[in-house]
């Protein structure tokens, strides 16, 4: 090697070592995976210089999407998806091997719709994979136009380097969204639990107070459910609750959260409601309950109901915690009124009775 070469190999070399030392700080100072992924972002384009470049995960269905896509049409390479296996980058996530190409058109694997699609010429392509304890997580792809020099050895052996702390980056954010899940989601229902709706309490009714919108809240408690217990054990209990969770669900609006609070209550988030609307909804959720038939699938056929107070902001209450009381107030006069009811909570008491709905 002559003295300019190895003079060039030198300087690649530290240029490498300082990305490693940079993407290393990023990752160790955040778990914010998108934080990581800018520096990434960054060191890529700096040091290889593609003229495109994306990084592909893969979603719930099993499809992979473009998760970050930098160049020419990335706006149009977002909208799309493709398979493991196929194009270069899925061949890529479905054998877990990293894959230089030095002009794609001698590629067999090579999928011609996404030049299509962007209106770009791909020539050479380096295709790594994201690999966390034996599992491909991604792929990072990067792509040189016809009249860009090809890709090298070198280059995939810098990304690959790369490569290992994406996956790292990503994996610790997975495992910390976890972790968040465990202190927020309810391991009988699915729902959001107690100490999540205080959270979220909070933030809503000072966004409400704000921008002086309204914020209402349901609480509900189902009549009778020791009964359940009782009779058929408490397997078939927490299976009822699991059930009551998804009717709940199905039955309020998107924008709403739905949180089980604790044994058998449950509460309703409704974002910029007023009392006549949360009223509405409250009883359409009390006939949502009155007319379903739990556990068909498990060959029973029980039918319960529901007790349910509404509160709303800022006509009962002035804070988070007052909401929470006076739905919670005025579910508890249903139950003292004869259950399967709703009240609102400045209602007369006879309000809630069945016959006067």
């Amino acid at each position: 090697m002559n003295p300019a070469d190895l003079l060039g190999a030198m300087k690649r070399t530290v240029e490498q070592l300082a990305a490693f030392n940079d993407i290393a700080k990023a990752l160790t100072s955040t778990l914010e995976v998108r934080e990581v992924l800018q520096v990434v972002m960054q060191k890529v384009s700096q040091l290889l210089k593609p003229s495109n470049w994306s990084l592909v995960l893969q979603d719930e269905r099993g499809r992979l999407y473009f998760e970050i896509t930098v160049g020419e049409g990335a706006e149009q390479l977002k909208a799309l998806t493709l398979a493991p296996g196929e194009g270069i980058a899925g061949s890529v996530f479905a054998s877990g091997e990293p894959r230089l190409v030095h002009d794609v058109r001698e590629d067999p694997t090579f999928s011609v719709r996404f030049d299509q699609t962007t209106h770009f010429k791909t020539r050479s392509v380096i295709a790594v994979p994201l690999r966390s304890k034996g599992s491909t997580l991604g792929v990072i792809e990067l792509v040189n136009g016809r009249t860009d020099p090809p890709f090298t050895f070198d280059d995939l052996q810098s990304l690959t380097g790369m490569a290992d702390y994406v996956a790292i980056a990503i994996e610790n954010a997975r495992n910390f969204q976890r972790v968040q899940e465990l202190t927020l989601i309810d391991e009988h229902t699915g729902l959001y639990n107690a100490r999540h709706l205080r959270a979220l309490l909070d933030h809503e009714v000072r966004r409400a107070g704000r921008f002086s919108h309204p914020l209402s809240l349901i609480f509900l408690d189902m009549d009778f459910f020791k009964r359940v217990n009782d009779t058929h054990g408490h397997l078939v209990g927490s299976a009822v609750l699991k059930e009551m969770g998804e009717v709940l669900t199905r039955t309020v609006r998107g924008v709403d959260s739905v949180f089980r609070y604790g044994g058998d209550e449950f509460s309703v988030l409704l974002i910029e409601t007023d009392v006549l609307g949360s009223r509405r909804i409250g009883e359409r959720v009390r006939d949502a309950v009155r007319e379903h038939v739990f556990l068909t699938s498990q060959g029973l056929s029980m039918k319960l109901t529901a007790s349910l107070g509404v509160a709303t902001y800022p006509v009962h209450a002035q804070s988070a915690l007052e909401l929470l009381q006076a739905a919670d107030q005025a579910m508890y006069r249903v139950k003292s009124a004869g259950r399967d009811g709703i009240l609102s909570a400045a209602d007369n008491p006879k309000a809630a009775l069945p016959s006067a709905l």
